[in-house]
């Protein structure tokens, strides 16, 4: 029985972030005002309406980077390590202003709420059927017919959620643009 090919439609939607954006990002809600790592992850979560929002993990190494670079300074303050544009760090960001439009660009064709509810709702819809096949596989359902079931169900779900994905891209190729 041949796999069909799956998803060979393409990618979903374009990245938000190229590589190497995440600076400039970061310098640009500094520009505002100082602040800590956290502080700057709520306000590009704020910025973008939810659709982005990075992670500790990809903050804290770029603050550390940027301070580096003598862009940003670092001060504890309040036990917190906060962190302040430099001019070494404006002149940057003034230099690659064409790139924080850029993101804001793609940003804004996507960041309608309406969207990135559906989008959550998605998730956790998915998310509950991850837990109910750790369900199944933690009881070792010992009825081959249950299991059957449950398999064309999910197989025909991923057939219906290709056919409307393939049915949204032939529309974007027809529309006039």
């Amino acid at each position: 029985m041949a796999v069909p090919e799956r998803f060979a439609f393409g990618p979903l939607q374009e990245r938000l972030l190229e590589r190497g954006e995440l600076p400039y990002l970061v310098l640009d809600t500094l520009a505002e005002r100082p602040r800590h790592g956290y502080e700057i992850i709520r306000a590009l979560r704020e910025r973008f309406g939810g659709i982005y929002v990075p992670s500790a993990g990809a903050i804290y190494p770029t603050l550390r980077r940027l301070e580096a670079q003598g862009y940003v300074r670092a001060s504890r303050q309040v036990g917190k390590t906060v962190y302040a544009l430099l001019e070494a760090g404006r002149r940057l960001l003034a230099q690659q202003r064409h790139r924080i439009e850029a993101i804001r660009a793609r940003a804004g064709s996507r960041a309608r709420i309406e969207l990135h509810d559906e989008l959550l709702g998605v998730q956790r819809e998915l998310q509950h059927i991850g837990r109910l096949f750790r369900y199944l596989r933690t009881r070792r359902a010992e009825n081959v017919t249950t299991l059957r079931r449950v398999r064309a169900v999910v197989a025909g779900a991923g057939r219906e959620i290709e056919a409307i994905l393939a049915e949204e891209r032939q529309s974007q190729v027809i529309s006039p643009g």
